[in-house]
């Protein structure tokens, strides 16, 4: 391990942390892990709305199944 791979590890969470402050305020409805792994994937190259549409229909597929568990 390098001696500023503890600086990047430290930088990484912070702005992790930042990014899930932000997530917060913005009502994502995000968990640290799942931001975290959304940030991994933009970094890698996915589209990051391609992403966001994703998301945003995986939660209304699960809102419909939830609903029609629930007999509503």
């Amino acid at each position: 391990m390098s001696s500023r791979e503890p600086d990047r590890i430290t930088s990484a969470q912070q702005t992790l942390d930042i990014l899930y402050d932000i997530s917060q305020l913005l009502n994502a409805q995000l968990d640290k892990e799942t931001l975290a792994t959304c940030v991994g994937m933009i970094e890698s190259g996915v589209n990051a709305e391609a992403l966001a549409a994703v998301i945003l229909e995986l939660r209304r597929e699960a809102f419909s199944v939830n609903k029609m568990s629930n007999g509503r």
